[in-house]
């Protein structure tokens, strides 16, 4: 049982996070997603923004049982994939680079969480990769695009994690 679930976590709790600036370019596609999700999910799911230090992250987490987690990705040279990752199953891969403009970043912030046994039991992962990241910059057209189709990815996501939590199977 994880220390989450002893803090009064209801069973199948999902928090969504959308993680970045949305001034810096692309960095802004966590709260693009999230924007997208607003009205979609189910009231015992959670959806907030989270910029700066992601620190923070830990805090939120509490309570919950499963996180979404919405991040942009460094230039690999395909603006706009989605690669999700499930960090139940595999670590986040190493070629796989987050944007941050803070000594702590996503995959910091959950080794972190780990350590402490603060971690929720579920971790997903959706890393959208960027172009630009420059400071008053949109998001660039091949990742503003992707914004919906990784929020319906996300609503599909947290329906699953909703069901697949072992308490959830209990409260039907």
């Amino acid at each position: 049982m994880t220390r989450v679930h002893e803090r009064g976590a209801r069973p199948g709790k999902v928090l969504v996070v959308g993680l970045g600036n949305p001034d810096r370019g692309d960095d802004g596609i966590g709260a693009a997603v999230a924007q997208a999700l607003v009205g979609r999910l189910p009231p015992d799911a959670a959806v907030k923004v989270r910029r700066g230090d992601l620190l923070a992250l830990i805090q939120d987490w509490e309570g919950f049982e499963a996180i979404v987690c919405i991040d942009a990705a460094a230039p690999m040279g395909v603006p706009g994939r989605i690669c999700r990752v499930d960090l139940n199953s595999t670590a986040l891969p190493r070629n796989l680079s987050f944007t941050s403009s803070h000594a702590l970043g996503l995959p910091e912030a959950i080794e972190l969480a780990r350590s402490l046994q603060l971690a929720p039991r579920q971790i997903i992962v959706y890393a959208i990769e960027g172009a630009s990241f420059d400071s008053g910059a949109p998001l660039t057209p091949a990742v503003a695009a992707a914004a919906q189709l990784a929020a319906d990815q996300v609503v599909a996501e947290v329906g699953q994690l909703r069901c697949s939590t072992p308490e959830a199977a209990f409260d039907a």
